[in-house]
């Protein structure tokens, strides 16, 4: 990694906050509230992530933005690419008719939507979300795009809880993290 990707990656990783026993005992919080607060570290974000896309992704066609955080780094680097975006969203959240997948969580279940016409058969598009741990709510994302026949050319988040093993969920498909934890 270059110099000035390293100094942007420090950067992103000086905003990250952790709050140990949230949302319950044993867990460390990990907020990247501060990175949306300084417009540097919000840069330098989706520079890394635009660097990253153009080096191995050059044929897109959309970013995959997964709620809700997923709208806050997706929608920027689909504007440096060139590119539309596209929501997941929760189910009961979009209008229209829409293709939604049931997926697990950690205490219960959960569906996940989009729109029915958002992706075309063929479409080649890349995933994004703030944080894998487990994996279920990205892999959830990627089965929405099996249905819709969609290319799926990987995911992208900003930070990987390495030790739940979210990556393993989501194999075939690339994982590119910018901080591990």
């Amino acid at each position: 990694m270059a110099a000035d990707s390293e100094s942007k990656l420090q950067l992103v990783r000086r905003h990250i906050r952790a709050f140990p026993d949230f949302p319950e005992k044993g867990i460390v919080f990990r907020d990247i509230c501060p990175i949306l607060k300084d417009p540097a570290a919000l840069t330098a974000v989706i520079d890394l992530f635009e660097e990253h896309v153009r080096k191995n992704h050059q044929q897109l066609d959309l970013i995959v933005g997964l709620d809700a955080r997923g709208f806050l780094f997706g929608p920027l680097l689909a504007q440096r690419l060139g590119l539309g975006f596209v929501l997941v969203r929760k189910k009961g959240k979009l209008p229209g008719t829409t293709v939604s997948v049931a997926y697990d969580l950690e205490y219960g279940k959960a569906e996940a939507e989009v729109q029915e016409d958002a992706v075309a058969p063929g479409q080649k598009v890349l995933l994004i979300d703030d944080l894998l741990a487990t994996g279920g709510t990205l892999y959830a994302a990627c089965e929405l795009m099996k249905k819709l026949q969609a290319q799926i050319a990987g995911c992208l988040v900003v930070i990987e809880l390495k030790e739940l093993n979210g990556v393993d969920k989501l194999k075939p498909h690339p994982v590119f993290s910018l901080l591990h934890y």
